[in-house]
């Protein structure tokens, strides 16, 4: 089972992207796990923190992700979920991690090892 999980939500070529406050990288929306929480409510309950004013869609699980990165050695295990929808005013709810959001192309930008991954899956280059 993934540890944490991730929202993917493109609407107009764009892709919505929070930037960590620590590293000023930005990635897509999402979480670490509490324990007895499945993904999709570990996923919920990370945009209520996160983004409180934005409304989500229907979720559909798009990927389990269990990789190693091979610069850090780090590993991966995310759930990557994909909103059809997504609107709403992008407040800002946990001022200590995140800094900004912004809908915005994927590319040109510095992001986190997971976040690039999801990308290039699903946003190749054309």
């Amino acid at each position: 089972m993934a540890k944490s999980s991730k929202l993917v939500a493109a609407k107009r070529g764009r892709v919505l992207l929070v930037r960590r406050r620590r590293d000023r990288r930005w990635m897509f929306p999402g979480g670490r796990k509490r324990q007895n929480e499945n993904a999709k409510d570990c996923l919920k309950r990370e945009i209520r923190e996160e983004l409180p004013k934005l409304k989500v869609g229907r979720l559909r699980l798009w990927k389990e992700v269990k990789s190693k990165n091979r610069h850090s050695g780090r590993k991966m295990s995310d759930a990557i979920f994909i909103a059809k929808k997504a609107s709403g005013h992008l407040a800002i709810g946990d001022k200590k991690e995140i800094d900004r959001a912004t809908w915005r192309k994927p590319r040109g930008i510095r992001l986190t090892a997971t976040s690039r991954y999801i990308r290039d899956k699903l946003f190749p280059k054309q």
